[in-house]
């Protein structure tokens, strides 16, 4: 039994009992407060959902697409249009496959207030 007992052994029992103690926790998180496996550990920004009562393209004379970054599940997509939405005036639409946010306004475009919008929701506009 002193053989067991070594300080060794309890060095890395207590790591792994550490990790277990993190996974575990990081498992209730994802079930219990909703984070998702592409966040970045905090909990989702997402916006209420925006719906866009008017569809028809000849209203929005202004229009954008804009590189995104940092999505990678249908979700992510969705948590960048509802933000684009959120913008007065604008119907945005995301494209996960090409990561491409295809933006419609009424209004002259204003990519800081569309970057500001991605970037409170947890993602990144893609600068050239």
């Amino acid at each position: 039994m002193e053989d067991v007992l070594t300080p060794g052994n309890v060095i890395v029992v207590a790591i792994v009992l550490v990790g277990l103690v993190v996974g575990i926790r990081r498992a209730v998180d994802g079930l219990v407060r909703g984070r998702s496996c592409c966040s970045d550990g905090a909990a989702p920004r997402r916006n209420r959902s925006v719906p866009v009562a008017d569809v028809d393209e000849r209203h929005y004379p202004f229009n954008v697409e804009l590189p995104i970054g940092g999505m990678s599940c249908q979700g992510c997509a969705d948590t960048v249009a509802d933000a684009l939405n959120s913008v007065p005036g604008t119907w945005a639409t995301v494209d996960l496959a090409t990561k491409t946010a295809r933006i419609r306004s009424r209004n002259p475009i204003d990519i800081d207030a569309y970057e500001t919008a991605v970037r409170n929701a947890g993602y990144r506009v893609i600068r050239p």
